[in-house]
């Protein structure tokens, strides 16, 4: 059974930074992508990041220069460190894991998801 668990999150100013976790377990990293998703209330659920099993990773264009995604498959855990945080970024991040497609981020493309971590960013 695979479970994710992301941790990290929290209340920082605009312009801060925060780094998230995922600890996964029961998956195996070799075969799939991994990704980050956000949802702010009423709003889609986007894709910020993805990372391949080789290290990979792919980017929205909202977060290129300020997100970085890493991994420590010896851990099984899944890193977002996020800079130069903005308001409009509250969210709910989410770890996603069992992505079908390389680098994807859509959501449809993901089999597992967390219970997410709350970001917030005051102005």
């Amino acid at each position: 059974q695979v479970q994710l668990v992301e941790s990290g999150g929290g209340s920082v100013q605009s312009g801060g930074s925060l780094r998230l976790s995922c600890a996964a377990s029961g998956y195996t990293y070799s075969n799939y992508c991994m990704g980050w998703f956000r949802q702010a209330p009423g709003k889609e659920r986007e894709g910020v990041a993805a990372i391949d099993s080789d290290g990979s990773t792919s980017y929205a264009d909202s977060v290129k220069g300020r997100f970085t995604a890493s991994q420590d498959n010896a851990k099984n855990t899944l890193y977002l460190q996020m800079n130069s945080l903005k308001p409009e970024e509250k969210a709910m991040y989410y770890c996603a894991a069992g992505g079908r497609l390389a680098l994807s981020l859509r959501r449809r493309d993901y089999t597992y998801w967390g219970q997410g971590t709350q970001v917030t960013v005051s102005s």
